[in-house]
């Protein structure tokens, strides 16, 4: 057999951990959702062990740590979702390594292979902070932050990997990249928001839908809703906040979506009326337009149906589908833009 060439190695390695990644951020949406954030008190281990301990050493390890029960559901939960993030980094550093190997031949971008790698150390950090700050909401929401991004840039490089197709007119595609880019902040605030929302548990404040507790404005309480700290030494499961600083977040996050979603749609329709002049750009359009239908549609069955945990998963996938397909639209109307790959 002859050995697997260095490109075709970097594009499997670019596919599976853009995969892992997306599973990643789901796993992390479910245990957050299920609360089996502190499923393991320590960190890197569990209880000590390298996995959840059995039935045979919940007693022995009920007085080690003796506020913290063993939940074994919740402790598999967190610890598989640590398995998976630590898998991902091993291919993101295999893939550093390739880059600097064949930096020569310019296959990958060897700042961004490395700048990843940086990441996942980041996350890793963060992931213990999350654990050792039991569930501190800004570092529980910068730990989903930067987890996109990681997905972000993984979906860049295996962007960057295909074969030019740019085509078009390249002044429309300017005009698309300067919309694109003012929806894709407003889609990373409003995922900020979300984020947000559900580290708060903000999520049920709202359980009607268009109105917020029978009100078009109920009582709520911006001040308190948005101090991003709050001090160590609080065991934030569960939430710390009162009913109209958690209504004032919901309201936020609803009010968020309305301005992500118009300049999205702005966004894909400028693309879709000048397909012709833009051709490589449109399925990246009617991407986002089917990525936004469906992630407002989960998001507002999710609410009527009163917040199922499948739905509420499903929130976080079609949040970064949709931040997939944006970044896709951007990438594609800055290459016709330049008339280059980038």
């Amino acid at each position: 057999m002859t050995p697997m060439p260095a490109a075709r190695w970097i594009r499997s390695l670019a596919l599976a951990g853009l995969v892992l990644c997306f599973v990643v951020v789901v796993l992390g949406a479910y245990v957050r959702l299920t609360t089996a954030g502190l499923g393991c008190p320590d960190w890197p281990g569990c209880y000590g062990h390298i996995t959840p301990p059995s039935r045979l050493d919940i007693a022995e390890n009920n007085q080690v740590f003796p506020n913290k029960p063993i939940d074994e559901g919740k402790a598999w939960r967190e610890m598989i979702h640590r398995y998976a993030a630590s898998t991902l980094g091993l291919i993101c550093v295999s893939l550093a390594v390739l880059a600097f190997t064949t930096r020569r031949q310019r296959l990958v971008s060897l700042p961004l292979a490395w700048g990843l790698v940086a990441l996942i150390v980041f996350q890793g950090l963060l992931g213990m902070l999350t654990v050792t700050w039991q569930v501190t909401p800004l570092v529980v929401t910068g730990h989903l932050l930067f987890g996109l991004t990681t997905l972000s840039l993984l979906w860049w490089l295996w962007l960057s990997l295909q074969p030019n197709r740019s085509s078009g007119n390249q002044k429309a595609a300017r005009l698309v990249w300067r919309v694109a880019l003012i929806g894709l902040v407003a889609l990373a605030i409003q995922i900020a928001l979300g984020g947000w929302t559900s580290t708060n548990y903000a999520d049920i404040a709202c359980p009607d839908f268009p109105r917020c507790q029978n009100a078009w404005w109920p009582d709520a309480d911006f001040r308190d809703a948005f101090v991003l700290w709050r001090g160590l030494g609080v065991n934030y499961e569960g939430g710390v906040l009162s009913i109209p600083a958690r209504v004032a977040i919901h309201l936020t996050h609803r009010m968020g979506a309305i301005i992500a979603a118009l300049t999205l749609t702005l966004a894909a329709v400028m693309v879709i009326r000048r397909r012709a002049a833009l051709p490589s750009v449109a399925p990246a359009a009617y991407a986002v337009l089917i990525a936004l239908v469906a992630q407002l549609t989960i998001g507002i069955t999710m609410v009527l149906h009163g917040f199922p945990l499948s739905l509420a998963t499903a929130h976080t996938a079609g949040a970064a589908l949709l931040l997939l397909s944006v970044l896709a639209l951007l990438r594609g109307a800055a290459a016709t833009a330049r008339n280059r790959s980038f």
